[in-house]
């Protein structure tokens, strides 16, 4: 198996089993219906593990086009490699979400609501707020690097790895995943809210454009910002993207707090109505 396939097919299981536990607890007439935000994170957690055990030999088990910039960024993996990478995982994210389509056929009619059907493939603001919703996704994925990085680090982790590496994922999802759903992969969002866009899925509503660029956009910057870090405090190295990383986050931040502030401009003044 060559590196792209394996990435395209890991991120299919993952996107299988992800959002398969989403569509499990969220979906009416489901025996897992209501099983709650603990579910949802175990099952995402071990689908990492799962999808990493199954092509890391062969790619890598990126999975995750935020790990494999930050990777290029840290020098540790082939920038021409990035572009078939990417589009290896969001074709492999697609797959995953047409399985899970099939598999809960007959239950998106029985779910009323369109917003719950749109949960089961792409994540969503728990309050709209822009500025924090791109920084939260920017920290839990710049957790998510720093962590990786450090876990990749350690020998006596051999075989353990990608166990460990869902057990991050839970662990992002039960401490910080509350406030946007914890994409922390371009891939894992885009993918399937393409396929939600796509997919002849009974009684759906819009695929929410206008927010999917915080879930891409976000985990990108925590990535880079992540791999930069590690590389100056864990290695003694200053990286040469350091400054421009900074000042890509700034800047991502500063669009989305004036985001924000118009937002505000243009609600109704309730005080004087």
């Amino acid at each position: 198996m060559v590196p792209w396939l394996g990435e395209l097919i890991g991120t299919m299981i993952l996107i299988t089993l992800g959002a398969g536990v989403c569509a499990g607890v969220s979906l009416k007439k489901s025996y897992a219906n209501n099983g709650g935000w603990i579910v949802i994170t175990m099952g995402w957690g071990m689908a990492v593990a799962f999808a990493v055990y199954a092509v890391g030999k062969v790619s890598g088990a990126h999975l995750n086009p935020a790990v494999t910039l930050a990777l290029a960024v840290k020098g540790d993996f082939d920038w021409a490699l990035v572009p078939v990478y990417v589009i290896a995982q969001l074709a492999g994210a697609m797959l995953g979400s047409a399985i899970v389509y099939l598999q809960y056929l007959p239950h998106w009619k029985e779910t009323e609501d369109a917003g719950t059907k749109l949960g089961v493939f792409a994540t969503g603001p728990a309050v709209d707020h822009p500025f924090s919703n791109l920084l939260s996704e920017m920290m839990g994925t710049f957790i998510f690097i720093v962590a990786l990085l450090a876990l990749g680090a350690n020998t006596f982790t051999e075989g353990l790895n990608p166990l460990l590496v869902g057990f991050l994922v839970v662990s992002i999802g039960l401490s910080l995943g509350g406030t946007t759903g914890y994409a922390i992969n371009p891939a894992r969002d885009f993918g399937p809210r393409l396929a939600h866009y796509l997919l002849p899925i009974a009684g759906k509503g819009p695929s929410n454009w206008r927010y999917a660029w915080i879930p891409v956009a976000g985990p990108l910057l925590g990535g880079m910002l992540g791999s930069v870090f590690y590389q100056a405090f864990f290695e003694g190295a200053m990286p040469p993207l350091l400054w421009y990383i900074l000042g890509a986050c700034l800047l991502a931040l500063l669009f989305t707090y004036r985001m924000g502030l118009r937002r505000m401009s243009r609600m109704p003044n309730k005080a004087a109505a």
